[in-house]
């Protein structure tokens, strides 16, 4: 598997048409498969559920993607991580929920590195952090797509990004939440001690 990460700001469309052409190499067996890290200039992205009423304050450019969740926000300071794999032949029988599982999984183990307890909540799509007065705050979120069992798009995990930036939509259409970050946690560390747990508990989870 090929491991991509990128230092600079990627554009959307770019890191867009990257994942198409991989996503058929894949498929079509002359292409490896992929996780990319990257950050993305901030903008909104509107999944396959995304109403039209959660987009509140259109700041950002807003691209259509045919991911699977609704309205998310990708900004400086927080990591993307494009995951793109063969399903089937990474299981015996390919299991949409199965894989979101091992994504959460992932994200849970990656913040447990850090001394942060992300949980999952059903019903709530994304990775949740309970504060001292029991509120919640979403600290990561997941949006894939499966094409011809491939996976493209992926998970984001909020290391610093401004906060405020989320104002603009009903993060995946769930209200009566916030979102968090390390930073809000009080939680010191950079992209690269990010990516460093990202690629240690990777195989704990995906082998």
């Amino acid at each position: 598997m090929k491991l991509k990460v990128s230092s600079d700001l990627v554009d959307y469309q770019e890191a867009l048409s990257f994942m198409e052409e991989q996503v058929a190499g894949i498929f079509e067996g002359n292409k490896e498969e992929c996780v990319w890290l990257l950050e993305h200039a901030p903008l909104y992205t509107a999944g396959t559920s995304a109403k039209a009423e959660d987009l509140l304050n259109a700041q950002f450019p807003v691209y259509d993607t045919g991911r699977g969740g609704e309205y998310t926000y990708h900004g400086p300071g927080q990591r993307v991580a494009y995951i793109m794999l063969n399903l089937k032949k990474r299981y015996q029988a390919p299991d949409i929920k199965h894989f979101i599982w091992s994504l959460e999984e992932w994200i849970i183990l990656t913040l447990k590195e850090f001394g942060i307890i992300g949980e999952r909540r059903e019903g709530r799509v994304g990775i949740w952090v309970v504060n001292e007065d029991k509120s919640e705050d979403k600290i990561a979120a997941i949006g894939i797509r499966i094409r011809r069992w491939v996976s493209f798009h992926g998970i984001s995990i909020n290391l610093n990004p401004d906060l405020s930036h989320f104002n603009g939509i009903v993060p995946c259409g769930i209200r009566g939440h916030g979102v968090t970050s390390f930073e809000k946690l009080g939680v010191k560390a950079s992209l690269q001690d990010l990516d460093k747990a990202l690629q240690k508990t990777w195989p704990k989870v995906f082998g």
